[in-house]
Formats: C-alpha cells, structure tokens, sequence
C-alpha cells in the first residue's frame, strides 16, 4: 500500500509503540499517534480534535495501566471510545493490544472486567479449536508475555482465536479487518523495561508477582520473536483489503 497512513493510540508513556513501529517504517508508513496520557485530565476533549477518519490507514490502540470502565478518573476515554465506534463502522483495519483489545470489545458493547487471576509473565496461549480458514491463523501454541488484571468478553460477531487456562480470551477477530489480542505481542527489550520500572515504582501488582518481574527482567532476545512476529503477521492480514 503506498502512502500508508498509521494512527497509534497511546495511553502511558512508558507503553512505548515496541515492534510494530519498525516494521511499520520499513513499510514507508507515515506514523502519528495521540498521546491520551499527556492530556490534563479536565480537559473537555472534543471528538473533533482526533484525527480524521478518512486519514487513517490502520490504528493500532496501545496497551496501559488503566481500566476501559474509568471514565470518572480520564475521561477521555468516553471519546476514545466514541471515535473507535466511528472507525469500526467504516470498515477500516484495527488493531488493539491488551488495553487497546479491551477499548475495541468494550466500545462494541463487550464486557471488560476482572479476570479471576492477573497474569504477569511469559505464558503458553493456544489457538482455540477450530478456527476455520477464513480467519487470521495464530500458530497452535506460542509464548507470550501478558501484563493484565481485567480482560474482554469476545464481542458479538467476533470470533475467539486464542486462549489459556488463566484468561479465556486471549486474541478475537471482528470481520477481516479486526483484530484484538489480550496479551503483548508487540513487546521488546526496552518496553519490557518500562513495564518493570513502572511496575516497581506504581506496584499494581500483588507481591506474590514479585519472583515473576524477577524472571522477566532475565527474558532472553529470543523470546520476544514469536510475538512480534505473530503482530507483523496480523499487520499484513487486517491491511490485505487496503
């Protein structure tokens, strides 16, 4: 696709836009992104000051510490989601990441709560059976690094790709231009660092979490390729139309 037009929702500083950004410049995509967590939270946001519709290509919504259902604490993310709806009916590519696949479920009416266990840490997820061949294909096991305490009921008309034992709902594909995962697929090296510094100085984690930050901060280079490969993977299939 030429001239292809990026908008990344960011929701923390530390989030970082990891993997995909490489891969999305080596395509000569031109990148833009709003900064949610830079804005006062009494500001009156206007849907109006986001981007255009029509301007973007493929969104990507970043991951953050955050819950969907804190309206009273930031208030953008009533717009937020308002502008998602708007971006989802016009049929165009989305991609969401942990809080981003959350943010996409919740604004289509899905449920976004606490899931029985957080979960923290590299972790098996497989490809819920059968995923027929119409739809984006996850290998049928692959090591991920997860980072969550809530997670999304599969919306209507999406389909379920991807689980585990701890969280029923790891990854769902709405149409063919859709797709949100529950785990971090798009994380490296430096963002795995951000996440542990931001983790060490807000602890929202429990302590019994604490041999788990000890295990991530020895991740080794080899770990993060699956998931990031996994993440250009679906890039190229939500963009196939464009």
């Amino acid at each position: 696709m030429k001239n292809l037009k990026v908008h990344y929702f960011q929701h923390i500083a530390g989030e970082g836009f990891g993997s995909c950004y490489e891969y999305l410049k080596a395509k000569s995509a031109q990148i833009s992104a709003t900064e949610f967590f830079a804005l006062p939270l009494d500001l009156n946001l206007e849907i109006e000051a986001l981007p255009q519709v029509q301007d973007v290509d493929l969104l990507i919504i970043m991951g953050g510490t955050m819950s969907v259902n804190d309206e009273a604490n930031f208030p953008w993310l009533k717009i937020e989601k308002r502008w998602i709806r708007r971006y989802l009916s016009e049929g165009k590519p989305a991609i969401g990441l942990c809080l981003g696949g959350q943010l996409i479920a919740h604004a289509l009416g899905a449920n976004v709560s606490r899931n029985p266990q957080q979960e923290l840490g590299w972790t098996a997820v497989k490809q819920s059976a059968p995923v027929a061949s119409c739809y984006f294909q996850p290998p049928s096991e692959i090591e991920v690094m997860q980072w969550h305490s809530e997670t999304f009921e599969i919306p209507k008309g999406a389909v379920r790709l991807a689980e585990n034992n701890t969280c029923t709902n790891q990854m769902y594909q709405i149409g063919e231009n859709v797709l949100g995962f529950q785990f971090h697929p798009e994380i490296t090296p430096k963002v795995l660092k951000d996440f542990i510094k931001n983790e060490e100085h807000e602890k929202q984690f429990s302590e019994q979490f604490k041999p788990q930050i000890e295990i991530l901060k020895k991740s080794k280079k080899e770990q993060f390729e699956a998931g990031n490969m996994l993440l250009n993977s679906a890039i190229d299939y939500v963009l196939r139309g464009e």
